[in-house]
C-alpha cells in the first residue's frame, strides 16, 4: 500500500491529506485567516498549555470552569483535575483539586465545539517525534499502537538506561511515554529527544513565573510541523505541499527532529489536492448521502445526541435472494462508513442501521468488514455487536467540529431545516479560484465578486488576504459585491 501526506497551504487555511492507493483516508482543516470571528474554523488548541485561573467549581458534575482566554472557560473534570489532590483516593472529589480564583496549569486535550468550550487537562504533556514527557507522573508508557511484546520490552529497557544516564539532562520526576515512532530508534537518538522535550519544559516554567492568567505559555508545533510530527511515519511514501514556505517549514522541523524524513518533502507549484483530483470528492463530503458502487447509498444525518447512519439497498438487487442481497450491501456499506466518519470528522454517538440479517456468520461477517474500515482511525473507536433489529453502536472520540460545523451555518431563510456554507467558507473557495487565476494570467489585475455577506468578511480581514495572496504571486486582486447567492462567485482576469 502506497500512502502519501498531501498538505494545501492556501491564502487562507491549510488542508492535509492522507492518501491511501490513491483514495482519500483522512482530511483535517486548519484555518489561518479569522481566527477572531470565534472558535468554529480557528486553528486548533489541542495541546496547549495554558496558566489559567479557576471561574466555578461545581461540586454536582465534579467539575470546574477555567477562564483560559477563550470566549468560553474551559471544561476540566474530576478525572484530568486528580492529579493536582495532595492525596488523590477514590473519594477524591473536585474540591479537593482545586478552588475557585485559584492559578492552576492546564492543557487543552480538546478544541472548543459550538457552543462548549475547550476540554482541558491538568495532567500536562509534551509530545515530541518519538517520546512524550509527562512532567508530573515519573515512569515509562508505551502506546497502545506498539503491540509486538519484544518490541516493548526492547523500548522498556532503552527507556530505563534514558533514566538512570542522562538525569542531569532530564525533568526530575518526569516520565516518558514511547510513540510508535520510537519503534527501531537507537538510545542516541531517544535521548536527543527527550532531552528536547525537558528543555521546552524548563522554558515553560521560566515563563510561569512572570505570567498573569490566563496565559498561553506553550503552542504546539503549527499545522506543517505537527503534520510532519504526527502523520509522517515508516508507511509514508512521500509529502506533497504545494506552497514553498510550507515545504520549507517541513523540511527544517525534518533537519531538526526526524532528518531521514526530509527527503520525503517534495514541493510542487500546482494546488496538490487538484493535482490529486481530491476537490470534488471533499465537496462531497457535504452532502448527506453518499452512493456505493453498487447503486445503494448511506446517508448521514447529525442530531443533538449522536448521528445516525443508514444503509439502503436501492435498487441493487444480488442473485440468491433478499439474504445475499442484504449481505453484499451491508458489507459495502461498512467498507465505507469508516472512511466517511473519518473524513467527516464525526464524533460521539453514532448509530448505523445496516439491512437486517438472519444468519449469523453474515452479521459476524458484517462486523468484521465495518471493523477493519474503522482500523484506519488514530481517534479512539469502540463498535457494539449488531443487535436483532441490525443496530450497531460506534463511539468515536470528539476532539474538533466536524466538517459539517466547520464549513456550514444553519440557513438564516429556513432557520436551521437546512444548511449554507458560511461566508467565510465561500470566501476561502474564492482566494482559492483567485490563486488558480493569478497563475493562468501572472500580472494580470484579477476581479472577484461575490455575494455582498462574503465581501464583507473578505474586507474585515483585508490585510491578511492581500498579504497572503501576495506572497502566492496575486498582488493584484479587487474585490466587489454583487448580486449573488451566498454560494456563487465570479473570479476573472480584467
Amino acid at each position: 500500500m502506497t500512502i502519501e501526506v498531501l498538505i494545501n497551504a492556501g491564502a487562507g487555511e491549510i488542508r492535509v491529506a492522507l492518501v491511501a492507493d490513491g483514495k482519500l483516508q483522512e482530511l483535517v482543516f486548519e484555518r489561518t485567516i479569522g481566527a477572531e470571528d470565534g472558535t468554529r474554523g480557528c486553528h486548533s488548541l489541542i495541546g496547549d498549555i495554558v496558566l489559567g485561573r479557576v471561574q466555578r467549581v461545581m461540586a454536582g458534575m465534579q467539575a470546574a470552569f477555567v477562564d483560559v482566554g477563550q470566549s468560553h472557560a474551559g471544561f476540566l473534570a474530576l478525572r484530568e483535575a486528580r492529579c493536582l489532590a495532595k492525596n488523590p483516593g477514590d473519594d477524591t472529589g473536585i474540591s479537593d483539586c482545586v478552588r475557585e480564583g485559584e492559578t492552576i496549569l492546564v492543557q487543552v486535550i480538546k478544541d472548543p465545539i459550538g457552543e462548549k468550550g475547550a476540554r482541558l487537562s491538568a495532567g500536562v504533556t509534551l509530545p515530541g517525534r518519538m517520546l512524550v514527557m509527562t512532567p508530573g507522573q515519573a515512569g515509562l508508557n508505551l502506546s497502545r499502537r506498539i503491540e509486538d511484546e519484544a518490541a516493548r520490552a526492547c523500548l522498556t529497557r532503552l527507556g530505563e538506561k534514558i533514566l538512570a544516564e542522562d538525569q542531569g539532562s532530564l525533568v526530575p520526576g518526569a516520565g516518558f511515554i514511547f510513540r510508535t515512532a520510537a519503534l527501531g530508534a537507537t538510545q542516541a537518538e531517544l535521548t536527543q529527544d527527550a532531552i528536547a522535550l525537558a528543555d521546552v519544559w524548563r522554558a515553560i516554567q521560566e515563563k510561569r513565573k512572570t505570567a498573569r492568567p490566563p496565559a498561553t505559555l506553550y503552542n504546539d508545533l503549527g499545522p506543517v510541523e505537527r503534520t510532519m510530527r504526527d502523520l509522517v511515519r515508516g508507511e509514508i511514501a512521500r509529502v506533497v505541499i504545494d506552497d514553498a514556505g510550507a515545504a520549507e517549514a517541513a523540511r527544517a522541523y525534518c533537519r531538526r527532529a526526524m532528518p531521514h524524513a526530509e527527503a520525503l518533502v517534495e514541493y510542487v507549484s500546482e494546488p496538490v489536492f487538484a493535482r490529486y483530483d481530491l476537490e470534488d470528492e471533499i465537496e462531497a463530503l457535504a452532502h448527506t448521502k453518499v452512493t456505493l458502487p453498487s447503486g445503494a447509498w448511506i446517508t448521514f444525518e447529525a442530531t443533538e445526541a449522536l448521528t445516525a447512519v443508514d444503509v439502503n439497498s436501492g435498487r441493487f438487487t444480488q442473485s440468491g435472494g433478499l439474504e445475499e442481497t442484504s449481505l453484499a450491501v451491508n458489507l459495502e456499506a461498512a467498507a465505507e462508513i469508516g472512511r466517511q466518519i473519518r473524513l467527516r470528522g464525526i464524533g460521539g454517538l453514532i448509530v448505523v442501521d445496516f439491512i437486517h440479517l438472519r444468519d449469523a456468520p453474515h452479521v459476524e461477517a458484517v462486523l468484521a468488514a465495518l471493523e477493519q474500515s474503522l482500523a484506519f482511525d488514530r481517534v479512539p473507536v469502540q463498535l457494539s455487536p449488531m443487535s436483532e433489529f441490525g443496530i450497531v453502536a460506534i463511539t468515536r472520540k470528539r476532539v474538533r467540529e466536524p466538517l459539517a460545523r466547520l464549513t456550514s451555518a444553519p440557513c438564516p431563510a429556513c432557520h436551521g431545516s437546512g444548511r449554507t456554507l458560511t461566508p467565510q467558507s465561500v470566501a476561502l473557495a474564492l482566494l482559492r479560484r483567485v490563486e488558480s487565476e493569478a497563475r493562468a494570467a501572472p500580472g494580470r489585475e484579477i476581479l472577484a465578486q461575490a455575494a455582498p455577506d462574503v465581501t464583507d468578511w473578505l474586507t474585515a480581514h483585508e490585510d491578511e488576504v492581500r498579504s497572503a495572496l501576495a506572497r502566492r504571486g496575486a498582488g493584484r486582486v479587487r474585490f466587489a459585491a454583487g448580486n449573488f447567492t451566498r454560494e456563487m462567485f465570479d473570479v476573472r482576469p480584467v
